[in-house]
């Protein structure tokens, strides 16, 4: 008899984003490289989910260097646009591997997509982790517990 399928543990949240005029061009679209920008208030609130933020991490003896970052972008944003930065946990036992997609709050159409990669690093010796802290593994546990 076969093994029954466990069902893949997942961790989502989001954040709005309004565009402000300062990461806009002349033609009122959002320039390229903020979205990395909008990715990390999605990261972050992520991070919080499941309490390791960047208080957090380095509380507990570790940085999270970014490694990796992808984007495709789909539509422009623009100056004024409420927008829905939404993540989901792809990836936690060897690094933090976090998926994006950016959508207007009004018609849902999505803009951009992408990951981005983090590794630990021990804050003390600098040396990197190849497998992620167990702090990771004990938080996400307590969070889906709950679930």
């Amino acid at each position: 008899m076969a093994e029954p399928m466990q069902e893949k543990k997942t961790l989502k949240a989001s954040a709005i984003v309004e565009v402000p005029f300062h990461d806009v061009d002349a033609m009122n679209v959002c320039w390229h490289g903020h979205y990395l920008k909008y990715f990390e208030v999605g990261r972050a609130a992520l991070l919080r989910a499941f309490d390791y933020d960047y208080g957090e991490m380095l509380a507990s003896g570790y940085v999270w260097p970014i490694v990796e970052a992808h984007l495709k972008y789909v539509r422009p944003a623009r100056y004024g646009q409420r927008v829905e930065v939404g993540t989901e946990l792809l990836e936690y036992e060897n690094r933090l591997k976090i998926g994006y997609e950016i959508v207007d709050c009004v018609t849902g159409e999505r803009l951009t997509r992408g990951y981005t990669i983090q590794v630990a690093v021990d804050a003390a010796t600098q040396e990197l982790q190849f497998v992620s802290p167990s702090i990771v593994f004990d938080n996400l546990e307590r969070v889906w517990s709950r679930q």
